[in-house]
């Protein structure tokens, strides 16, 4: 295991006020959010739209690295640049998801397991070589009624594990991603309970399988009661119950924590990041800054529609959410900024 190699990428990309920028969406996912743009869901739409996204003008100030989808990383733009190239002129550094996405997990009723650990010492070793120097793997847990269950966080969470131990076999970065998704009426506080028991399962394999947590990063889902839930909580409230979740289960030698924006607006993801470094600025033991996807990227698309007059502004527009999540990290964030 290149140890200096891991540790040196994983603090490049929690640098500064940066952040990371998930561009990693399946085809399915991408194709269901081209069509409420009502943009054509091609794969050469798909190219353009990356495209736009990777030759943003000064991106790279706002970005330490980006996180592409198996498809994405092989093409390039209309110059025949690649774009993982394109991201390393900008001084983006380059990952992708590995993950094959999630199915019903046999057995357990309502609740979902990852594909894609089989075959994946070879596809690491082959996105080393294109270029990939960290990758992302997503557990997805849902509160229900009566879940999740033991069975389901437990597997969950080794097969996270299973996959960082073959991220640091080959220099690579792993992000790791239990996301304890934002579905249904559950309470801020049963979200922390939950939250918190797979954090602690999730570090507690990560032991098991030897992963050195100095080169790991955390992609955690923010505590919020879930969507439907009649008890919505303010800004400084979530921001609180996320934080002090965190200190409890996450330990002081990780590279650092790389929020999920688990479907809240690009707003309200922003003001949750600010809150908490606004409260916590200089008392936590990892750097905390944002990895998000649709919260940086959803008004850019609105915005492009899929035309190239649009081009421009929809990059600004990126530009722009961008610096925002970057004013958040220090804490310097306000309503009035987005104006």
């Amino acid at each position: 295991m290149k140890t200096d190699e891991l540790i040196n990428t994983a603090t490049a990309l929690m640098t500064g006020d940066k952040g990371l920028l998930a561009m990693d969406e399946s085809i399915a996912t991408s194709s269901k959010r081209f069509e409420e743009a009502g943009i054509p869901t091609t794969i050469e739409y798909r190219r353009a739209y990356r495209e736009m996204i990777v030759t943003t003008p000064n991106l790279g100030k706002c970005i330490s690295g980006a996180i592409l989808f198996d498809e994405t990383i092989y093409q390039s733009t209309k110059k025949g640049v690649l774009f993982i190239d394109t991201l390393k002129k900008a001084g983006i550094i380059p990952g992708i998801k590995v993950d094959e996405g999630t199915v019903d997990m046999a057995n357990f009723p309502g609740e979902k397991i990852t594909e894609g650990i089989d075959g994946l010492r070879q596809r690491l070793e082959k996105y080393y070589d294109l270029g990939a120097r960290f990758t992302k793997w997503r557990a997805v847990i849902i509160i229900g009624e009566d879940s999740p269950t033991k069975g389901n966080i437990e597997a969950n969470m080794h097969l996270l594990a299973r996959y960082a131990a073959l991220c640091q076999e080959n220099a690579i970065v792993p992000i790791v991603e239990p996301e304890v998704v934002m579905d249904g009426d559950h309470s801020l506080k049963k979200c922390a309970k939950v939250t918190g028991k797979v954090l602690k399962e999730l570090f507690k394999q990560l032991a098991k399988q030897k992963v050195d947590l100095r080169g790991v990063i955390l992609k955690p889902n923010m505590v919020l009661p879930g969507i439907k839930s009649p008890k919505q909580v303010g800004i400084d409230k979530a921001a609180k119950a996320t934080v002090e979740c965190l200190l409890k289960n996450v330990p002081p030698t990780i590279a650092g924590v790389a929020f999920l924006s688990g479907g809240q607006s690009p707003q309200l993801a922003t003001a949750h990041l600010n809150a908490m470094h606004v409260k916590y600025k200089g008392k936590l033991p990892w750097p905390l800054t944002f990895s998000f996807a649709r919260a940086i990227q959803q008004p850019a698309m609105d915005t492009w529609k899929g035309l190239d007059k649009n081009i421009k502004a929809a990059q600004k527009l990126l530009y722009t959410r961008a610096s925002l999540d970057n004013a958040a990290r220090r804490g310097e964030y306000t309503p009035e900024m987005e104006s």
